[in-house]
């Protein structure tokens, strides 16, 4: 009996949700009927923000965990020439061109781009 009970409150409970979502959201639509405008209307008024969060947050980020894999890469590379005589350099080259590049993205990324 207990079982039917809580299938009983799921499905309303899902039911109640499908209604909200339903009754609260809003239709977005273009004036013109031109959705093409519209949508590049909207990348204009925001593209400023998108660039100064991506400056100022995302390639920072990423920065910081590359520079950490690389420094933890190179500390693994010195254990291992110590253990076994030989250094193996790639994924510390691979590490530190990639950490350069997304360095340097800012710089040229949003040229390309055509911001």
């Amino acid at each position: 009996m207990k079982r039917s009970n809580n299938k009983t409150r799921i499905a309303a409970t899902c039911l109640m949700a499908v209604l909200m979502v339903c009754l609260l959201s809003v239709t977005a639509y273009a004036a013109s009927g031109d959705v093409a405008g519209a949508v590049e209307a909207t990348w204009n008024a925001s593209k400023v923000q998108i660039k100064t969060v991506v400056n100022n947050v995302i390639f920072p980020v990423i920065d910081l965990v590359l520079a950490v894999c690389f420094f933890v890469k190179v500390g693994l590379t010195y254990m291992d020439y110590r253990k076994h005589g030989q250094i193996e350099w790639t994924p510390a080259a691979i590490l530190f061109a990639t950490l350069v590049f997304t360095l340097t993205a800012p710089l040229y990324i949003w040229s390309i781009i055509g911001m």
